[in-house]
């Protein structure tokens, strides 16, 4: 999972890598139809016209679509929550909080948050593969109030699932040698379950590719570790070109694995981080 930065950004930004930015007068354009589309939804909500506003979103899907290139730039065209390219399968504009039922861990089902439909501060990327599995899956911690239309309150609603726009949420999210997502060492039991059921519910590592994928980074950053550290030791206490060379070699390697561009590249930074070694971690720019 990596972070995206969805808070501070908007698609009128020019410095965004494989986005061509929009102007402002489109950017307004679309905020303004989002709150003709939310006025609608809501008059049928108050006729009780349950399938009627269902229909209705589902009819302009396009509306969303519409940012699905801006969302992708944002991560490199990654996936926010497998961190890959391909191998979760293509990608869905995924609504965090779900706009039509929101299922409990219990399986009971409760009214979606519809009004959030069209925004784009709602709207994440992900692949199909967790995707299809989340659907309108969104529990909240026990005692946790339930945000309506009426008494909009989402920030007081503890969610289970891990949010990629919210750093701290991302940094409980660590990695093993065998390409397993797994909490943070140290975390809280109540973190460590989002943890657990946000990896279960993505099938996060029930996809057979996307661990294997994992393992196979995890094994090149030890590797090149491992040189690292021989290198070190062959030029202490003596001038040693060749190790010299090395160990820039294998900086560079590890800096391109560590990118935020490259696929998995929080992996990458786990296996250095997990050594736990001071002279390892500045590997990591």
């Amino acid at each position: 999972m990596i972070w995206i930065d969805l808070e501070h950004r908007l698609p009128t930004d020019a410095d965004i890598e494989g986005w061509t930015a929009w102007t402002n007068e489109r950017w307004l354009a679309w905020v303004e139809r989002s709150r003709e589309l939310v006025k609608e939804l809501a008059k049928l909500e108050s006729q009780n016209k349950r399938k009627e506003r269902n229909d209705l979103i589902d009819a302009n899907r396009d509306h969303w679509s519409e940012l699905k290139d801006w969302l992708l730039a944002l991560s490199h065209r990654k996936c926010w929550f497998s961190e890959v390219r391909e191998l979760y399968s293509h990608y869905d504009v995924e609504h965090f909080r779900p706009k039509k039922q929101a299922k409990a861990l219990d399986g009971n089902e409760r009214d979606g948050y519809w009004w959030l439909a069209f925004n784009y501060m709602n709207f994440r990327v992900c692949g199909t593969v967790g995707n299809r599995k989340k659907g309108g899956w969104f529990p909240l911690r026990g005692g946790s109030l339930s945000s309506t239309f009426a008494a909009q309150c989402e920030e007081s609603g503890e969610s289970y699932l891990i949010d990629p726009i919210d750093e701290e949420d991302v940094k409980l999210m660590a990695f093993d040698e065998g390409g397993d997502a797994i909490p943070v060492p140290g975390c809280s039991e109540w973190e460590r379950e989002r943890v657990e059921v946000t990896v279960k519910r993505l099938k996060l590592n029930e996809h057979p590719a996307l661990t294997d994928e994992r393992r196979k980074i995890w094994q090149k950053v030890d590797n090149l570790i491992e040189q690292y550290l021989v290198a070190r030791a062959r030029l202490a206490g003596a001038a040693n070109p060749a190790a010299k060379e090395k160990l820039r070699m294998v900086r560079e390697q590890v800096r391109l694995l560590t990118d935020e561009k490259a696929e998995l590249s929080s992996v990458a930074r786990w296996c250095v981080l997990f050594r736990n070694d001071q002279r390892l971690s500045r590997l990591i720019l």
